[in-house]
C-alpha cells in the first residue's frame, strides 16, 4: 500500500515575501503539489506572494472560490478537498497556501476540517495582517492587561458597537462597503479620533491615510481599522 502524503497549511504572512517563515519556505520548496485559493477571474494573492519561490516541476492546483457573501463556498470546498485527497492518497505531499495565518480567519480551516481526519496534517503559522498592520502603523496594539478584540466589519452596527465598548484595543477587518457604517459606529462609541486606517499592509500597494480622509467608495475589502491601546498615553 502507498503511504499517504501529508497536508500542509502554509501561513505566508500579509504580503511581503520576506515575512515568509523559514519553515514555510523549506516545506514550499519540498512539496510536489501546491494548492491555493483563487478567484474566478484567476487572481490569487497567496500565490503572488511566493511566486518567485515556486518550481516549474511542482503541480499547481488553483482552488477557485466565488468569494461572494451571498453565495456559499462550502460545495466548492467539498470538491477541492476531494481533488487534494486524490494527490494525498497517491502519496504526494500537498501544501495549501494561506495569506496571513491559516487559523486566523483563513480559508485553509475549511480544507483542514475536511481532510485532517483522513491524512497527516501540519499547520505552519504565519504573520497575521493584524500584527503586520500594527507594525506598519508604528503603534503597539496592547499593553499589560488590555482586552484585545478582532471584529468583522460585516457584522451589524449594533454588534460592532457592543464589542467595541468591551475592548481596550481592537482591529476591524473586512471593510470594503462596510466602511461608512463602521465609521458611524466609531463616532457613536467615541473611538473615531483614535482609529487608524491602513490598506494592504506590507505590500508594495500599502496605503496609510488619516481615517477622515478616506473615500468610502474606494475602500478595499482587505483594508483594516486599528484602534490601539491608550495605556501608553495614560502611563507611558
Amino acid at each position: 500500500m502507498t503511504e499517504s502524503g501529508k497536508l500542509y497549511g502554509l501561513g505566508l504572512g500579509p504580503g511581503d515575501p520576506e515575512l515568509l517563515t523559514l519553515k514555510a519556505y523549506r516545506i514550499l520548496q519540498a512539496v510536489p503539489v501546491v494548492a491555493y485559493p483563487a478567484s474566478p477571474d484567476g487572481r490569487c494573492i497567496s500565490r503572488s506572494i511566493v511566486a518567485e519561490y515556486l518550481k516549474p516541476t511542482q503541480i499547481e492546483i488553483p482552488m477557485v472560490l466565488p468569494f461572494k457573501l451571498e453565495l456559499s463556498s462550502q460545495p466548492y470546498y467539498d470538491k477541492m478537498a476531494e481533488d487534494l485527497a486524490a494527490h494525498l492518497s497517491a502519496g504526494r505531499d500537498v501544501a495549501v497556501l494561506c495569506e496571513g495565518d491559516p487559523f486566523f480567519f483563513g480559508t485553509f480551516m475549511y480544507t483542514f476540517n475536511r481532510l485532517s481526519p483522513r491524512f497527516p496534517t501540519e499547520v505552519v503559522p504565519g504573520v497575521s495582517s493584524v500584527m503586520a498592520s500594527a507594525g506598519m502603523l508604528g503603534r503597539p496594539l496592547t499593553y499589560r492587561n488590555d482586552v484585545f478584540m478582532a471584529i468583522m466589519g460585516t457584522l451589524p452596527a449594533e454588534v460592532i458597537a457592543d464589542r467595541l465598548r468591551g475592548a481596550d484595543a481592537a482591529v476591524i477587518m473586512k471593510l470594503g462597503r462596510n466602511f461608512a457604517k463602521v465609521c458611524e459606529v466609531l463616532k457613536e462609541v467615541g473611538l473615531f479620533d483614535r482609529a487608524l486606517y491602513i490598506e494592504r499592509a506590507t505590500t508594495t500597494r500599502q496605503n496609510i491615510v488619516p481615517i477622515q480622509d478616506v473615500d468610502p467608495t474606494q475602500v478595499p475589502y482587505f483594508a483594516m481599522i486599528v484602534i490601539p491601546s491608550q495605556w501608553e498615553w495614560r502611563n507611558g
